[in-house]
């Protein structure tokens, strides 16, 4: 099943939006779930995914100390989500405390760990970002590299990558190394903030487990059209 690679984000501002999405949309088997809905619905928006037997991507992007991280992360392991993300940028320490936390939590209450994914670098960061207002000194793609080895190193499962930065990732990770890719535009789709994009068909042929697809149908008029055109683009040809 292709359509099950697509991961559809609720990006809306209270737990009634979001019901009404997912009910429009039921053939989405995959959510993400992040800051805005969470802040404003706290966890009933994913006891109500996991009643509808839906898959989960709760994407809060814990940036703190390791200590904390941990914290936050033993806590969300409780809600049973399938991915969690955690910035890279928190550093080792911090990525180690986190997976042991979360892990560690889940098995607890006889519960599947969250498969936890690094944020390597927002999609909506260009290069010309990265050098001048960041000041990294290295090149994008590099900088995106090192926080994916670096992560993996210390056990995380994944990393958030755009999909122009997949193809080496899957090269250097290995294929147990999940990839999640946002920043994926369809021909037809208007880019918004991204900046570095593929198609769906380009991200999934460059290495990418899963795509995150938001505006293009969520903001569409026929928002399950649009759905059934991205998961006809990824259906094999040969």
């Amino acid at each position: 099943m292709t359509n099950n690679k697509i991961i559809v984000p609720l990006d809306v501002p209270d737990l009634q939006s979001a019901i009404a999405l997912v009910e429009k949309l039921d053939e989405v088997s995959f959510w993400k779930v992040g800051l805005e809905l969470f802040t404003a619905s706290g966890p009933q928006i994913l006891e109500y995914l996991k009643c509808k037997e839906k898959k989960i991507f709760l994407d809060l992007k814990f940036h703190d100390i390791p200590n904390t991280v941990a914290g936050a992360c033993r806590s969300a392991a409780r809600y049973g989500v399938d991915l969690l993300t955690i910035h890279a940028t928190a550093g080792k320490d911090a990525l180690k405390a986190a997976k042991e936390a979360a892990t560690e939590e889940a098995n607890k209450l006889s519960l599947q760990p969250p498969r936890l994914i690094a944020i390597s670098l927002l999609t909506s960061i260009s290069s010309r970002q990265l050098a001048f207002d960041l000041k990294i000194p290295l090149e994008l793609p590099e900088y995106v590299l090192q926080m994916a080895l670096m992560s993996k190193e210390v056990g995380l499962d994944g990393s958030v990558c755009s999909p122009q930065e997949a193809s080496q990732l899957r090269e250097v990770c290995g294929d147990d190394f999940l990839l999640v890719c946002p920043g994926v535009r369809p021909t037809w789709a208007e880019k918004g903030d991204q900046k570095r994009t593929f198609t769906p068909a380009q991200a999934i042929k460059a290495g990418a487990n899963y795509l995150v697809i938001g505006r293009p149908i969520t903001a569409s008029t026929e928002p399950i059209l649009a759905w059934e055109k991205i998961c006809a683009e990824l259906i094999p040809t040969t």
